[in-house]
């Protein structure tokens, strides 16, 4: 079987693994997190980096320094994981969705300025599958109605949107450093500010809110959300080599453009001319005509012992939020047609040139 993902650990991974673990620092604290923080808010330019235990709870902080009220809204795209719905959705506030852009998949800024109304509190934007969002237009409307803009950088990873790195675009953003993401500390997350005061208030957040004056006396409700020393210094030593990672995935999606070129049934991941994507993922869309659904795909070509993974499924057709009265009677025809008709095929850091191939050719022989 070739999987879809697959981590690609070095040996500088397992050396800086083992100097955490013989420094005696295998817990929340030591070098390698002050490092970690560091190397990669500096990476993405932005100034505060807080080291959380994965992507998901990031969220949950990055939501939570919006102080939300009960009814507070958070404009964000359909087409995602569950995990930025359900941040809003616990921290009290209304996720209010958007419709997808066609042709890159990102949230469609165009739709932003109709949904504001005087609760709108900020602006979430999720860079799917490793291509941008188009973020100007999401600026333009932030600070027309003095919104914060918070980035979903997880599966972006060294994306580039006008030559500037995702993650350093927004008042917040969020990473994950999950096993199959191009940069990797098994589970892990980041939480990237621009304030000192946002920086410090994070920071306190991921440790129960410890006062540092009297350390068992607490004026919020805290999480236990810290990341380890040695998971910091997997994530140092990855670091080194991120823009090795992004050239690597790059190049197989440059080779399965080429093998896919022309194909019919299906459409391509997209680049604009404005975005670097990193192709976290290398997504491919069938055509209404296409004789399949992704589905159906999937089942064809696990049968040829090749993996696959479904798009995500609108955050609007979630049974667990139209259980919660949201989103009653919302269509997004753009978000369902990637969901019924999108899949993603292998594209591991490990894949060969050999795999690639048999992959089309599996691809090719299931839609002819």
């Amino acid at each position: 079987m070739i999987p879809v993902a697959e981590p690609q650990i070095t040996e500088k991974d397992i050396h800086m693994v083992n100097d955490a673990l013989q420094s005696g620092w295998i817990s929340s604290a030591g070098k390698y997190l002050d490092l970690f923080e560091e190397q990669w808010a500096t990476y993405c330019c932005m100034p505060y980096g807080i080291a959380v235990s994965n992507g998901s709870v990031a969220l949950d902080v990055a939501i939570s320094l919006l102080n939300l009220q009960p009814g507070d809204e958070v404009i964000m795209p359909t087409f995602t994981i569950i995990s930025p719905a359900q941040s809003v959705v616990r921290a009290g506030g209304v996720p209010v969705l958007v419709d997808s852009n066609p042709n890159t998949w990102q949230m469609d800024a165009t739709q932003l300025e109709s949904k504001i109304t005087n609760r709108t509190k900020a602006i979430l934007v999720v860079h799917i599958y490793g291509h941008p969002a188009d973020m100007d237009k999401v600026q333009e409307v932030a600070k027309k109605y003095n919104l914060i803009v918070i980035e979903d950088a997880a599966e972006a990873h060294g994306a580039e949107y006008k030559g500037r790195k995702c993650g350093g675009l927004g008042d917040i953003s969020t990473f994950s450093f999950y096993a199959n993401k191009l940069i990797t500390t098994g589970e892990g997350g980041m939480v990237l500010v621009r304030s000192p005061e946002m920086a410090e208030r994070a920071r306190s957040l991921r440790n129960l809110c410890f006062q540092k004056k009297q350390r068992f006396l607490h004026d919020e409700l805290g999480y236990n959300f810290r990341l380890t020393n040695p998971q910091a210094a997997m994530g140092v030593s990855q670091i080194e080599r991120v823009d090795d990672i992004v050239c690597r995935k790059r190049d197989i999606a440059a080779k399965y453009n080429e093998l896919l070129d022309g194909t019919k049934g299906i459409s391509l991941p997209a680049e604009e001319p404005w975005a670097k994507n990193v192709f976290w993922v290398y997504g491919i869309l069938l055509d209404e005509n296409a004789g399949n659904t992704a589905a159906q795909l999937a089942e064809l070509l696990r049968n040829r012992d090749i993996e696959t993974r479904p798009f995500f499924l609108g955050m609007h057709e979630q049974p667990i939020f139209r259980n919660m009265g949201l989103f009653s009677g919302e269509s997004y025809p753009v978000a369902e047609h990637l969901a019924r008709r999108g899949l993603y095929i292998p594209s591991g850091l490990t894949i060969t040139e050999e795999q690639i191939a048999q992959v089309v050719n599996a691809v090719k022989g299931c839609l002819s």
